[in-house]
């Protein structure tokens, strides 16, 4: 049977990465993060093989605004301590 991400594909990205962008994909890199279950990472929210649609999209997002790897850490770190 296939995976929901091979019927589905990938979400689309938006022509231009706005900062309202930037916000809703930091908000799914940290919603969407890895968890280690006996069968290997899953998606935190949804159980999907990590990384999932949604965790993938708000790193391509950010990727496109010019974000690199470091600093979309920060990010994520950042907005993961906000967090109670």
């Amino acid at each position: 049977m296939d995976s929901i991400d091979d019927i589905l594909g990938e979400l689309p990205l938006p022509p231009y990465v706005t900062a309202e962008d930037v916000t809703f994909a930091v908000k799914a890199v940290t919603v969407h993060a890895a968890e280690q279950w006996p069968d290997g990472p899953r998606c935190r929210n949804d159980r999907a093989p990590h990384p999932c649609r949604l965790h993938r999209w708000g790193r391509r997002v950010l990727t496109r605004r010019g974000l690199s790897e470091r600093e979309i850490e920060a990010l994520v770190a950042e907005q993961t301590a906000r967090q109670p």
